[in-house]
């Protein structure tokens, strides 16, 4: 129906890395394709830069905001513990006649959105659902540790999702969650186990926390996994997608998961360099931008994998 993304206008370089850890612009580019960043000012929220994004999008619906029957919010960096940022959104926009809520479901937050709209509308419980990936990437981030803020940045992207009429529409989703990994990839201050009250918790409790090999060994293998069941469930083959557009963490995954799926580099959309990893919003931020420079049109069959 329609897509907008948000993304801040400070940008964080290679070179600026440069200066902060000891790292080259070489080193960053071959490992990860990432070359910028963008990175909010500070007191800017996750809902301010999810509200440009919506708007966009309901702009491109041609909807009025209180037709919205949902908003789905995916993130892990919302502005505050209490209410949703998708509240905080719904308020920004005009929403008033939508239920809001936020998931937590981090890289993979849009996609579980796009599938929890899928339920709604399908089951005629909506008739439009606002799906938002947003992240503040950059206040989780220690800008000391070289080996994981060199990745990631801030953004988001929104999709206003509806009855499809004259096209399939969403043809399947697959998804899955493996609780036993949570030791690779986390952040554990300001929850219930850490409160931020507890002024004697160390601050690397509050900084996300990442071993990189095993992380990529896993994406690698379920990124892959999921994506051939997905294809399973719509009865496609990956030689009938016209582009698949994977979550951007980081560009050696991609190229694994291309590989995998045996897609040549011109069906595989890829914006890791201008962005780096924006978590929930790296899918929707390149689904935004495939459909401006027209690799999206109506009919298209395309692949999102997170």
């Amino acid at each position: 129906m329609g897509m907008g993304k948000g993304v801040p206008d400070r940008i964080l370089s290679n070179a600026d890395f440069e200066k902060m850890v000891d790292t080259t612009d070489e080193w960053i580019t071959t490992r990860t394709g990432i070359k910028r960043r963008h990175v909010v000012e500070t007191g800017v929220g996750a809902s301010e830069l999810a509200t440009i994004a919506a708007l966009q999008a309901i702009e491109e619906a041609n909807i009025d905001p209180k037709e919205i029957d949902k908003i789905i919010l995916g993130t892990v960096t919302g502005d505050m513990k209490f209410p949703s940022t998708a509240s905080l959104v719904q308020a920004n926009i005009g929403a008033v006649n939508a239920a809001a809520y936020d998931i937590s479901a981090a890289c993979s937050g849009f996609i579980f959105g796009l599938q929890l709209a899928d339920m709604y509308i399908s089951t005629g419980q909506g008739k439009y659902v606002l799906v938002i990936g947003v992240e503040i990437m950059s206040s989780m981030t220690d800008y000391t540790d070289r080996s994981t803020c060199i990745l990631f940045g801030d953004g988001a992207g929104a999709a206003v999702v509806g009855q499809a009429e004259d096209e399939p529409g969403i043809l399947s989703t697959h998804t899955g969650s493996d609780g036993n990994l949570m030791h690779l990839l986390y952040c554990e201050g300001g929850g219930s186990l850490f409160p931020a009250k507890d002024r004697d918790i160390p601050k690397e409790k509050f900084t996300l926390q990442m071993k990189g090999n095993e992380v990529f060994k896993h994406a690698v293998r379920a990124m892959g996994e999921a994506s051939l069941k997905a294809l399973e469930l719509a009865n496609l083959t990956p030689g009938d997608i016209d582009l698949l557009v994977p979550h951007q963490a980081n560009i050696r995954i991609i190229d694994a998961i291309s590989k995998r799926l045996k897609l040549d580099k011109d069906k595989v959309y890829v914006n890791i360099h201008e962005y780096g990893n924006t978590s929930a919003a790296s899918i929707p931020i390149a689904l935004t931008e495939a459909r401006e420079n027209g690799l999206i049109v109506k009919g298209s069959k395309v692949l999102c994998v997170a």
